[in-house]
């Protein structure tokens, strides 16, 4: 494992970005850059010290997989209304955006989808570190 000092939240957004933005990790400072669409990779308009092992691609969390997450908080959600109203969201067109938007009415079930979700993007973001070969360095 390869230890690095890591903007880790940074991360966590970029796993769960739905953006047409691209995201790499800097391998040599543990910082995460966004490309428009268009644009060229980092370290790709280097002159002289290219380094394309610098930067590691971090791809968002595949549509099955964010649907999966979304599931799952759904299994541990005990208000049968806001349950069903969620439920019928993510079985709809467009699910993620139409799961967010009817969460907006629910604030208590917002807030408990918030942590959920944190707490699960946080692991996701881990693992994704450990089967890159990485490692967050604790201060």
């Amino acid at each position: 494992m390869r230890p690095l000092t890591l903007d880790l939240p940074r991360i966590e957004q970029a796993l769960l970005s739905q953006a047409e933005i691209e995201h790499y990790l800097d391998l040599v400072n543990g910082s995460v850059l966004s490309v428009a669409p268009g644009d060229p990779p980092p370290g790709a308009d280097e002159k002289y010290d290219v380094q394309p092992d610098r930067y590691l691609a971090i791809d968002p969390l595949p549509l099955g997989q964010a649907l999966a997450l979304r599931e799952a908080f759904l299994d541990g959600l005990h208000d049968p209304q806001a349950h069903s109203l969620l439920s019928h969201a993510l079985a709809g067109r467009k699910p993620l955006r139409t799961f967010d938007y009817q969460l907006e009415a629910l604030p208590r079930v917002r807030q408990a989808w918030l942590a959920f979700q944190a707490q699960q993007v946080r692991e996701l973001a881990l693992e994704w570190l450990q089967d890159n070969g990485l490692e967050q360095v604790r201060h």
